[in-house]
């Protein structure tokens, strides 16, 4: 908390607008969340960051839910902190809202002004639900049953997470339940391996860039007689025995998982020893491969055959969740800053790299077609996992244990083609004159005119979520179209009682402000015989002809 707040604290010494603008917003949003006896409750405030995909176990809010916490327990010592909702009906003032969020008050305004990569997150989340169930509906494909620990998992397993690169998350189906990576373990190492400069060429030196255009355990090396690639086993051995070989096993082993972790932002991460001895015991062909690269002259100098395969064993049995996995998936989104946590975790040129190998080889012998479907970076594993990178967008982590005859989910393949139908993400579909599908990242206040549009819109459908976040913004909520119709005539003539009560009694708009045919919100409310609204236009008339009485 401290460190937040000085951050703050430096911010607003550095601009004196800055420190005004603050302010501002904290009074704005204390006066559209209070109720009439001035105070805010706190699950309303949650629910709002929660609108804009915000969830307040988000490490970047954790000051402020601290703070919150700590009035909880101030004003009511016996809670349940278990319950998910002991908040309950705790309620602040002013003073205790503004103090409880100040720490983290510069995302808390970027997420109630919809400032972040997906600024209609309801609508978004209702496209992802609607393909998600779609996909629940496919049946094909099998559970993996070489390795006998992966023959374990129910078919009938079906997850799915986002996590954008501004930290908004969105879960559904089986989320929770956690798996071993295997082969998605292939970019993560690859791109460790990168960790300086210096080892973005050591690393090719020992393992190719080409789709191999041969099954993923093939025994077999390129012209060079090096690996293909590093998504496949030959070349990820390979990237295992370069990955921190100064170390001895378990230091290495350690600090793997230790940068995984911040990848994860620090959600669940594990390793799973059943999966890890099943991997060693079915391993013939793995160490087949590890001896043909070795009678090459793969491997640098000094390896470990042994101890390098038993790494990649260990490596392919480490556990994550959709969740937590999305969030990797979005570090790789973000150039290799966790968007959760704000660390930088790889430097840029590494992300692109494995980027770039994840698009042309990450989806087995099924990545060309992947490319041309999809056209996004994706690693596959047998577990029946798909990540997904939408670069500077987010990533996605799909998990459905049946798998297809290339050793890919059915469900994952089938997600990622529907998505790429419904919107823009596919890496060609900005070319000029192509079919346009929807941009989630399309910022709908950007002119003027579509202010107009925008807040009339809200006004007509009674969308008082939208009024709120205009309001917010900062827009005029008197504005007006070319016949002079506000916001407030269109609600009164619309009769939605609820958005006329927040233009008049947050917004203060002029009631008697007339179109270009003379008419006032209140003629039109009587016009289209709305009698509620009515008495709401009157009341709010007789308060500015006599304010004393207010």
């Amino acid at each position: 908390m401290k460190n937040a707040s000085n951050v703050i604290q430096g911010e607003k010494e550095e601009s004196s607008d800055a420190e005004w603008n603050i302010d501002q917003f904290e009074d704005r949003l204390f006066e559209i969340l209070s109720d009439p006896n001035g105070r805010v409750s706190v699950a309303k405030f949650k629910s709002m960051l929660a609108f804009s995909g915000l969830r307040d176990t988000d490490p970047r809010l954790k000051e402020c839910m601290t703070n919150f916490e700590n009035v909880l327990q101030l004003n009511q010592p016996d809670h349940d902190s278990k319950n998910t909702d002991y908040y309950g009906g705790l309620s602040v003032d002013k003073k205790t809202f503004k103090e409880c969020i100040q720490d983290n008050i510069i995302l808390i305004s970027k997420s109630l002004k919809n400032d972040f990569i997906i600024p209609e997150w309801q609508n978004f989340k209702q496209e992802i639900d609607k393909i998600y169930r779609n996909c629940r509906n496919n049946t094909n494909g099998n559970v993996a049953s070489y390795i006998p620990q992966l023959a374990r998992y129910s078919p009938d397993f079906w997850g799915v997470s986002v996590c954008s690169v501004d930290g908004q998350r969105y879960s559904s189906g089986d989320t929770n339940v956690p798996f071993s990576l295997q082969s998605c373990s292939k970019p993560l190492t690859y791109c460790m391996v990168q960790s300086n400069d210096d080892n973005i060429e050591r690393v090719h030196k020992y393992v190719g860039h080409e789709p191999s255009g041969r099954s993923f355990n093939e025994i077999s090396l390129d012209y060079q007689k090096k690996p293909h690639n590093p998504m496949i086993n030959s070349g990820a051995i390979i990237v295992s025995s370069l990955l921190k070989p100064e170390l001895a096993l378990p230091d290495r082993f350690d600090w793997t998982t230790k940068m995984l972790s911040k990848m994860t932002g620090g959600e669940y991460l594990s390793f799973n020893n059943a999966v890890f001895l099943s991997e060693r015991e079915t391993a013939d062909r793995n160490f087949a491969l590890a001896y043909y690269m070795r009678e090459n002259k793969c491997f640098p100098e000094g390896t470990k055959l042994h101890e390098v395969l038993d790494f990649y064993f260990q490596l392919c049995s480490i556990e994550v969740t959709c969740e937590s996995a999305s969030v990797i998936a979005a570090t790789l989104a973000n150039g290799g800053i966790c968007p959760m946590t704000g660390e930088k975790v790889f430097n840029s040129a590494a992300v692109r790299n494995t980027l770039s190998l994840m698009h042309s080889c990450g989806m087995y012998d099924y990545s060309g077609e992947f490319a041309f479907r999809v056209g996004l970076p994706a690693k596959s594993g047998v577990s029946g996992t798909v990540l997904l990178v939408v670069p500077n967008i987010m990533g996605i982590c799909l998990w459905s244990p049946p798998l297809d005859m290339w050793g890919n989910s059915c469900r994952g393949i089938q997600f990622c083609q529907e998505l790429v139908n419904v919107y823009n993400f596919h890496n060609y579909d900005n070319l000029k004159h192509t079919e346009k599908k929807m941009d989630p990242t399309r910022l709908r206040i950007d002119t003027l005119s579509q202010d107009v549009v925008n807040i009339l819109f809200g006004a007509f459908n009674g969308d008082v979520s939208a009024l709120r976040r205009y309001y917010l913004l900062g827009l005029d909520m008197n504005i007006a179209d070319y016949d002079g119709r506000t916001a407030l005539h269109v609600a009164a003539a619309e009769g939605q009682e609820q958005a006329v009560r927040f233009l008049l009694e947050m917004c203060n708009v002029n009631v008697n402000t007339k179109d270009r045919w003379g008419f006032t919100p209140l003629e039109e409310a009587e016009r289209f015989e709305h009698p509620e609204v009515a008495k709401l236009l009157i009341s709010s008339m007789k308060k500015m002809e006599h304010p004393e009485t207010d």
